[in-house]
């Protein structure tokens, strides 16, 4: 095994969160889906939502669009769907959009997050419905191939807002919205728009271009962090190149990878790692940086 791919593994076997090294597991050991299936049981709730810090910076047990956000990815990275949490997680969400009465667009979070441990940032501006989280779901939902009514209503909300003269200013947004657009049936809208998503998100705050740039920010490599992505193709192979080298150069001596933002508690810090140091072994293997057979 390579010796860095290796010390990636020993982080998350010593600091990882279970999720994570079950996700390992099944990423690189041949591990069946259904054990990261068990563990995002452990975060539903019986809304149908998910919760219980699934997503590291808030500590609240209460469902939120963004937990069953992250629950939809880890099953997309595990390639299973479960159809019983799945439903359930619709129809949380179908709920959550009539209370928000914004036509089928759901919030990150609500109020409830405000009495438990959380990061700074997730503030007021989280409690508003919109592309992100929306885009991102329908996109995730999509791409597990679920049905139900909502996603339709909720896809007909993102075109509406994408069909508008200007785009999210926001990377964070932007990015929901390129998933939801990789995943769409509507290929060929959503193969003139994602020019268009381009354009913005390389001038949107929080985007990252500059792979010497050390603050927090999203790269190129969130949006195509595999070499077979589908918008790989929206940035100069040398981009790409260079924001392989930096990931490459930001592994710690611990094994694992580090975070440019404060959470809200060392345990949070931890699962955080475990995260992205998952996510920068999935991508550097990918593009073939790493080999974890040798």
């Amino acid at each position: 095994m390579n010796d860095r791919f290796a010390a990636g593994r020993k982080f998350l076997l010593h600091q990882g969160r279970l999720l994570e090294r079950r996700l390992f597991a099944t990423c690189f050991e041949g591990a069946p889906g259904n054990g990261v299936v068990d563990v995002l049981r452990g975060y539903a709730n019986d809304d149908g939502g998910f919760g219980h810090g699934l997503e590291p910076d808030k500590r609240c047990p209460a469902s939120l669009p963004i937990d069953v956000e992250v629950a939809l990815q880890a099953m997309t990275a595990a390639q299973t769907v479960d159809p019983s949490l799945v439903h359930g997680a619709c129809e949380y969400l179908a709920k959550v959009a009539a209370d928000a009465d914004c036509r089928a667009a759901v919030p990150l979070a609500f109020p409830a997050i405000e009495a438990y441990p959380r990061a700074a940032h997730w503030t007021e501006w989280t409690y508003q419905p919109g592309l992100n989280p929306t885009a991102g779901i329908v996109g995730l939902l999509y791409r597990l191939r679920v049905n139900h009514p909502w996603i339709p209503a909720a896809a007909r909300y993102c075109w509406e807002q994408l069909d508008k003269a200007d785009l999210p200013t926001d990377a964070h947004a932007l990015s929901e919205v390129l998933v939801f657009l990789e995943h769409t049936p509507e290929r060929d809208r959503a193969g003139s728009m994602a020019a268009k998503v381009r354009e913005s998100l390389v001038e949107a705050s929080w985007f990252r271009l500059d792979p010497d740039d050390t603050g927090y920010g999203l790269s190129p490599l969130t949006v195509a962090p595999f070499a077979d992505s589908l918008w790989r193709s929206l940035f100069a192979d040398e981009v790409i190149q260079a924001h392989l080298d930096r990931m490459e150069r930001d592994q710690q001596a611990d094994g694992g990878w580090p975070i440019a933002w404060e959470p809200p508690s060392q345990a949070a810090l931890l699962e955080w790692r475990g995260i992205v140091t998952l996510q920068s072994l999935r991508t550097l293997v990918s593009f073939d940086r790493l080999d974890p057979r040798r």
